[in-house]
């Protein structure tokens, strides 16, 4: 049994409070990125904590610590409202593209920062662009974090991280071990940035709120009917999902959760150390 019965549903509201690292890692320094950042600061982030008070609902965000940095009185806002604090490592920047040594370096850099700004150390962590290196779970497991959030190998269930997979072209993919970091499954559809987060290269990403509000509620109702005792773990950005028609979709979409019996909001921290009580890793 993969499945939190103690709920006929779960669902986790995460929040990628990103600011100004994510454009300035990407390269995009000039004002007026830079200011779709600080909009998530100003504007976003206190209509999501309203919202979130509103309903009484306690939620996940992940922090870079350049944020923390340069936010430190909205980081100890979010702490003081009694939501979750998790690692996403110091300027926003992807694990993939580091080495092992400056990877633990940005995630420990992180983790200062927060401490800084809120005296809170994350026990949760989320890759920045969901990316993870061959050498991320097993920093995690060495900085003692109990779960990441940056892997799609399930959608609804959590599961055990492995370490060791071996990738083989010429015969079958060899799986290693599994850990005792647990893992909360994301997936871009679950993600408003795909849908919102407008670029001027591609002119895409102005999705109409109704159709991202049909997509994640349909994937909450087909959990909540076919996957008992299911994680429902959405990704939002302060800057993006702040917007005036985007909270009322968000709002509506909490409603319409709400009205189901026996669904239950937490931290993802909550689920986590949940799960993890009652299942083992399966060792080699």
């Amino acid at each position: 049994m993969t499945e939190l019965t103690e709920s006929r549903a779960w669902v986790c509201l995460s929040f990628d409070f990103d600011a100004m690292s994510s454009w300035i890692f990407r390269g995009q320094t000039t004002p007026t990125p830079l200011s779709r950042g600080e909009y998530g600061a100003r504007v976003g982030l206190p209509r999501v904590l309203e919202l979130l008070d509103h309903f009484g609902i306690k939620a996940t965000f992940f922090v870079p610590g350049h944020t923390a940095d340069t936010w430190p009185h909205l980081v100890r806002e979010i702490a003081a409202r009694g939501h979750e604090l998790g690692n996403h490592g110091y300027l926003h920047e992807a694990p993939a593209s580091l080495t092992p040594a400056a990877e633990r370096e940005v995630i420990l850099r992180g983790n200062e920062a927060v401490e800084r700004a809120a005296g809170v150390r994350p026990r949760g962590y989320r890759s920045p662009s969901w990316d993870l290196s061959p050498h991320t779970l097993d920093i995690l497991r060495e900085l003692g974090f109990v779960y990441d959030s940056s892997l799609m190998g399930d959608d609804f269930r959590l599961y055990w991280c492995r370490t060791g997979d071996v990738l083989h072209r010429d015969r079958g993919y060899e799986f290693g071990p599994e850990t005792d970091l647990v893992e909360m499954p994301v997936h871009w559809i679950l993600d408003d940035a795909p849908y919102f987060n407008y670029s001027t290269t591609t002119r895409t990403g102005l999705t109409p709120a109704s159709q991202v509000y049909e997509i994640w509620q349909d994937e909450f109702d087909f959990m909540y009917d076919r996957v008992p005792g299911g994680v429902f773990t959405l990704t939002m950005h302060p800057q993006i999902i702040g917007r005036g028609h985007r909270i009322l979709m968000l709002e509506r979409l909490i409603r319409h959760m709400r009205a189901r019996a026996g669904v239950r909001f937490a931290t993802q921290i909550e689920v986590a150390e949940l799960w993890r009580t009652a299942h083992r890793p399966v060792t080699a």
